[in-house]
């Protein structure tokens, strides 16, 4: 049996730890200077209640917390999106869009 993909343990430890309402993992790697077939760079979209009234660094923080050991390995960026329910309704469902790459590698 084969090892589940970084983009797999991502979705995996959010639905895990927080309680979501959406959630959406994008593998961006292909976007960036790294070699093809590469996962390394990740957008993360997710909507959950607990996130209603908590800071935008509260919000970040739980991530980072349940994302820890991806991200001292193989993530190197992590675009991250987290909205309450009522701001997902704002949004109509929309993320903002990642900036280009600048270049660089990992």
């Amino acid at each position: 049996m084969s090892e589940p993909t970084v983009q797999a343990i991502i979705e995996q430890k959010l639905a895990a730890g927080i309680e979501l309402a959406h959630l959406q993992v994008i593998n961006e790697s292909a976007s960036h200077n790294v070699p093809a077939g590469s996962s390394s760079h990740f957008k993360v979209i997710l909507v959950a209640a607990e996130f209603e009234g908590q800071r935008l660094l509260q919000r970040h923080r739980r991530v980072n917390k349940l994302l820890q050991a991806e991200l001292q390995g193989p993530i190197h960026a992590l675009a991250m999106h987290a909205f309450s329910p009522a701001e997902w309704l704002a949004r109509q469902g929309n993320s903002p869009m990642s900036p280009p790459c600048l270049g660089g590698g990992v």
